[in-house]
């Protein structure tokens, strides 16, 4: 069989690689470190919550239940215990009535977060890119100004305030848009293509209040970054060239201005999964965001770990890609 040889591209791309899957083993222990530990300090414990206003409640049914959840031993062992079955992928069981396992929860419940947060981050790419760079090109103009007002404004405005706002104007006012749940009722006797429709109509908000502060923050950063290449010495030689404007934008200056965004874009992953807690919470979305929220109302701390293990593997993932595809952009980061 012949044999192809692996370029060194590569080859480095593959070693750089190996070596930040490594550093993100030592980096989730220590996530899972201070989140148990953090959420067992906090005042309250699943056999206190609610037990409070049953005056039939005695200590004795209390102590019952903290040796059946296993919250009498020590928080080490409880750690360790919750680290063993991790390591299998057992996430344990709910403390909720229904006592199922925390992963069954979680896989019904992450498909709707990860579809919000994968549209919210493509709507940020496809309008965060083309408002930096016209605003750089066009610097100072009146279009400049009017979209720097729009930033600042997107800035200022708190996501949850906002999207009542156009609960209020678009679902109620006017009813164009639903604003709870992700289907109409009897959705399911729709023809196929009225169902898809109907779920992009109910994803169009949650979607819009999602993306709406990371497309302020990520369309400054791409002006800043094409305001210093279109300054760069090799921008001012090729204009000397005589090569068009356009070419020295769209060709020339963008591509080194997008090396910045690949790892904004990763580091801005956290901040989608920590913020869908906000929008499904105001939408009434069944995902994992108002999962994770009711499960610390309720002290659910096999739930609390489980959706806190697999959005900080989400994030490291995240991450990872970022910051592979910069490796792959800028042969400095690999060595």
């Amino acid at each position: 069989m012949p044999s192809f040889p692996i370029s060194p591209t590569f080859a480095a791309m593959k070693q750089y690689a190996l070596k930040r899957l490594a550093g993100m083993i030592p980096l989730l222990l220590g996530i899972t470190i201070i989140s148990f530990g953090m959420m067992h300090l906090s005042p309250g414990e699943p056999s206190v919550v609610g037990q409070n206003f049953d005056p039939k409640v005695s200590s004795q049914d209390i102590e019952r239940l903290r040796s059946f959840y296993g919250l009498d031993k020590p928080l080490y062992e409880q750690y360790f215990s919750w680290l063993q079955r991790l390591v299998v992928l057992d996430f344990g069981n709910s403390f909720s009535s229904d006592n199922r396992p925390v992963l069954d929860k979680i896989t019904e419940r992450i498909p709707v977060t990860l579809w919000i947060n994968v549209l919210a981050m493509a709507v940020i790419l496809l309008l965060a890119v083309p408002i930096g760079v016209v605003s750089a090109v066009r610097k100072d103009s009146w279009l400049d100004r009017s979209l720097t007002v729009f930033v600042f404004l997107a800035f200022a405005i708190p996501s949850f305030w906002l999207g009542l706002l156009l609960m209020m104007a678009l679902g109620v006012n006017i009813q164009l848009l639903p604003i709870s749940g992700m289907h109409d009722y009897g959705w399911q006797q729709l023809p196929w293509f009225e169902q898809q429709l109907d779920l992009l109509k109910h994803l169009i908000l949650p979607v819009f209040i999602s993306a709406i502060g990371g497309l302020a923050g990520m369309s400054r950063f791409m002006r800043t970054g094409m305001l210093d290449v279109i300054r760069s010495d090799y921008i001012t030689t090729a204009r000397a060239m005589g090569v068009p404007e356009r070419s020295i934008h769209y060709r020339l200056a963008l591509k080194n201005a997008l090396l910045p965004m690949i790892t904004l874009l990763g580091l801005s992953i956290p901040g989608l999964i920590g913020g869908s807690v906000i929008v499904e919470q105001l939408f009434s979305i069944p995902g994992m965001g108002l999962l994770f929220f009711e499960a610390v109302l309720s002290r659910d701390y096999p739930l609390v770990m489980g959706i806190t293990v697999i959005g900080a593997v989400l994030t490291l993932l995240g991450n990872l890609v970022a910051d592979l595809a910069y490796a792959w952009a800028d042969p400095r980061i690999r060595q």
